[in-house]
This record gives C-alpha cells, sequence and structure tokens, in this order.
C-alpha cells in the first residue's frame, strides 16, 4: 500500500491515523485511496510502516518515537508538537484547520486504551463547528450531529444517539423509536440501539447539546 491520492486536493476527506485498535485491511485500504492527505499521530507510526502506508504528515511529541527525526522512506513532514497540555489528536485537528482542511475521517481511533478513546470523542466535540470530523472503524462510524439534521439511511440500520452533554428537546421522524420533544444525557436517558423504520431521510432536530450520531453494525 505505497500510494493514494487518487483524488484531488479537497474534494474527499483527509485521513487521521490515531492510535488505537488498527481496522480490516478492506477499510484501510478504501480509506487510504481516497484520501489526498494522509496524517498519521506519532503513536501510530509503526502500525502504518508496517502496513506500508505512505503518509503525508507526521505529526505528535514522538515520546513514543524516542527521536524527532525519525527516518522515513518517502518524503513526509515531520511535525514535532510537545505541548503536553493537548492531545496529539488535538494538535493534529488544529493543523488541519490552520490548512483550510473543511473535512477528515479518523482511523484507529476507537478500540484499545479507552481513555484514549473518550478522549478522542472530546476532540471531537471540541471542533464539531470548525471541521467535519467522522470517526470510523470496522463497525460504527460516529459523529456529531446539527440540529436540523436529515441524512438517507436504509430500514433496519442501526443508529444510536449519544449524548455527551445535556441534549434538550430532542425530536426525531423516522427511527424505530421516536423521541418526542425528549432529553438525553449522560446518566440518564440515552439513545442507544435505534432503528431506521423506513428506507428514507432520517430527521433530528434539538434545541441544545452536544450529539453524536453512532451508524453501528455487528
Amino acid at each position: 500500500m505505497s500510494s493514494h491520492h487518487f483524488v484531488k486536493e479537497g474534494q474527499e476527506p483527509a485521513l487521521v491515523l490515531a492510535n488505537g485498535m488498527p481496522c480490516s485491511i478492506e477499510l484501510l485500504n478504501q480509506l487510504v485511496a481516497w484520501s489526498p492527505s494522509i496524517m498519521v499521530l506519532d503513536g501510530a507510526y509503526f502500525k502504518a510502516m508496517e502496513r506500508k502506508i505512505r503518509f503525508d504528515i507526521l505529526l505528535g511529541d514522538f515520546d513514543s518515537l524516542g527521536t524527532t527525526t525519525p527516518d522515513l522512506p518517502f518524503p513526509a513532514e515531520i511535525i514535532h508538537t510537545p505541548d503536553q497540555e493537548k492531545t496529539d489528536l488535538q494538535k493534529g485537528i488544529e493543523l488541519l484547520l490552520e490548512r483550510k482542511t473543511e473535512a477528515a475521517n479518523l482511523l484507529w481511533a476507537t478500540g484499545a486504551r479507552a481513555d484514549h478513546f473518550m478522549s478522542n470523542l472530546n476532540v471531537m466535540a471540541k471542533f464539531r463547528n470548525d471541521i467535519t470530523l467522522k470517526m470510523i472503524d470496522d463497525h460504527s462510524v460516529i459523529y456529531p450531529i446539527k440540529s436540523p439534521f436529515k441524512k438517507y439511511f436504509q430500514a433496519g440500520e442501526n443508529l444510536s444517539l449519544i449524548p455527551l452533554n445535556a441534549v434538550a428537546n430532542i425530536n426525531t421522524r423516522n427511527l424505530q423509536y421516536e423521541i418526542y420533544q425528549g432529553v438525553l444525557e449522560p446518566g440518564g436517558r440515552f439513545g442507544s440501539s435505534n432503528k431506521v423504520k423506513e428506507s428514507g431521510l432520517v430527521e433530528i432536530t434539538f434545541d441544545r447539546g452536544i450529539l453524536l450520531l453512532m451508524e453501528c453494525k455487528d
């Protein structure tokens, strides 16, 4: 897997490889092929090299590498970011914003250490109004949504509405378990394991709060 850039810059989301659980080679190949640029966070460096991924940016504090100048077999930007007050993913997203990137897919950002996964969710929430982010693995696509939200789904698809804080006055249409003027919040009512009622648009509105949509498959 030595090349990508099959599309022009800006046509597809950038790809960020984090230090979670590796995905299937099929999913990896698909996202690499359609990504105009690939950023590897330093915790994912060895996994990326083992899979012969040709990336554009290597970013992080490089604690796991033991060097700030790794010897790469291909040209790439090496960006040392020693700030310990931010996670490498946060620093990576900030760099994408500086470069006017409008969207990015986050791969290898789930699984493995639970604290890293929760931190990655927090980063998605932090930048939800600045850049379109999707966290992808073999079983889920996770992303924050804005109100009003509309998207086409097939009947029977699994959808979960996961609040990161109190999300008020939620109304849904075309779900098996509809929500009408409801409130979802951590420690209270949760919106997991719902299903699309009929093939067509699913509509979700809410007044305030941070709401993640999880498209899940077994």
